[in-house]
């Protein structure tokens, strides 16, 4: 059996003969290797033959919701018959997630099938000095890999971490750049100021190719303007004028927004957060622009217009079938998953809830765990502060980063007055946290998308090791 424990197993062992020692190739490579340079992962695709690169990629950045963007302009491309490759991460349970065709995750042959192809050039790599791919990078070679055997007519790329440095930004001509809300995470890499971070995230503006943004945080909004002026890019800024929420319930949003022909149409969206109104309204703009329906500089191309209420038709059903796994996610009777794990999406959490009137109802608990890389005491602080519930529950996430469950009960403690309880065990904290519930009150568990994931393969029967 292939084991993942020695250096040489993974840089110069025999090469994994299953999809299970593939994975557990791939799982392996945090610990014997490191981030790169783009030209490195530029190389790494260049032994792959530059696979998928001649198709049309949309390249999404931005700290939240990201990955929402993509899953709904995703469907939307998927309503209009196209065919469609998405590259995201992190996955909640399995690997594949990250590769998908269509929305739906390679099953494990293909994965298996293109590992094999992706690990011969990694290792030759690796053989001749430049260094084995990192597990990020790896992966993105996998994704891209299986795009152009699948031979998928548009890509989506959401960024890892970042923009600028980030091993997505290697493809050097996408049709699109999207870039989503700015806050402050990861700051000890990206930088500590919304300003830093939204020029990490700028990075990915590519010179002459049009950049869709979200323009609600101003100091971020200038600094990518900036950018995309000096990158020749045009530029369009979604601000929170292009809709307005109509109906906030716990089955869907209604917003209200103008249409490529300044029409005003009615879009739900089924994942109850605030926030997707915004995400949804970027994804529609973003394949307006893409399917030629709309110039970049707003203004409709009328060529198309008798099928204008079919194609928006279309496309609100298309917005409305996302579901977005830990994205608000009512997982079970009285569980809401959540994958808010920085101060933004924490307010962003809040704002939703109390637009459901969660806390009127009585009887809310909220169950949370993070990882020590992430401001923790600070969306601890904001939870405290700004939300009514009955008590909170704090466990341990499946990750060597994650924060001790003492740790997080003693921060909990010097915000608020409400009952803490802790327990390291995922079940534990689960029947804690249940037997806390009054009534109607729900279970919302949120602060790491590792949390989020621990939870759904307890739903699924699952456990939480490899």
């Amino acid at each position: 059996m292939w084991t993942s424990d020695k250096y040489e197993d993974v840089m110069t062992g025999r090469v994994p003969e299953s999809y299970e020692e593939a994975a557990a190739y791939i799982e392996a490579l945090p610990r014997f290797t490191k981030k790169h340079s783009l030209e490195h992962t530029k190389d790494f695709l260049r032994r792959l033959g530059n696979p998928a690169v001649d198709r049309k990629i949309i390249h999404v950045a931005g700290t939240n919701g990201k990955g929402s963007v993509c899953a709904f302009l995703q469907a939307i491309l998927m309503a209009e018959g196209k065919q469609t490759g998405f590259f995201t991460s992190p996955h909640l349970i399995s690997v594949n997630e990250r590769i998908r065709r269509n929305n739906v995750p390679v099953d494990d042959e293909t994965f298996f099938g293109v590992f094999c192809r992706v690990v011969r050039a990694a290792r030759q790599m690796e053989e001749e000095g430049a260094g084995h791919p990192s597990y990020f990078e790896f992966l993105f070679g996998m994704g891209m890999q299986a795009f152009s055997q699948m031979d998928v007519e548009y890509i989506i790329l959401e960024t890892g971490l970042g923009g600028r440095l980030d091993a997505t930004n290697s493809i050097e001509h996408p049709a699109l750049s999207v870039i989503t809300s700015i806050s402050l995470d990861h700051t000890d890499i990206l930088g500590d100021t919304i300003a830093q971070i939204a020029g990490e995230k700028a990075g990915i503006i590519k010179r002459g190719v049009p950049v869709l943004f979200d323009g609600s945080n101003e100091e971020a909004a200038a600094v990518i303007r900036q950018t995309a002026v000096q990158k020749g890019a045009p530029c369009k800024e979604i601000s929170n004028h292009a809709f307005e929420i109509q109906e906030v319930t716990r089955k869907h949003i209604a917003f209200s927004r103008l249409n490529a022909y300044d029409k005003y149409v009615i879009c739900k969206v089924s994942i109850c957060g605030c926030c997707q109104a915004m995400n949804a309204e970027i994804a529609l703009e973003a394949a307006e622009y893409l399917m030629g329906d709309r110039k970049f500089d707003g203004t409709p191309d009328c060529t198309g217009i008798e099928e204008e209420s079919g194609r928006d038709e279309r496309r609100m059903e298309a917005v409305a079938s996302v579901r977005w796994e830990g994205r608000m996610e009512q997982a079970a009777p009285h569980l809401i998953i959540d994958g808010a794990h920085n101060p933004g999406a924490v307010e962003a959490f809040v704002e939703s809830v109390k637009a459901l009137g969660a806390e009127r109802e009585g009887g809310m608990v909220v169950l949370f765990s993070a990882v020590g890389d992430k401001k923790y005491e600070q969306m601890i602080e904001y939870l405290c502060t700004n939300l009514d519930v009955k008590a909170y529950v704090v466990t341990e996430v499946a990750d060597s980063r994650g924060v001790p469950a003492e740790e997080l009960d003693a921060v909990f403690r010097k915000y608020t007055d409400r009952k803490v309880v802790f327990r390291k065990d995922i079940d534990e904290a689960l029947h804690a946290a249940e037997s806390l519930r009054e009534g109607e009150g729900d279970i919302y568990c949120l602060g790491s998308l590792y949390l989020a994931g621990m939870i759904r393969k307890r739903l699924k029967g699952g456990t939480d090791h490899a």
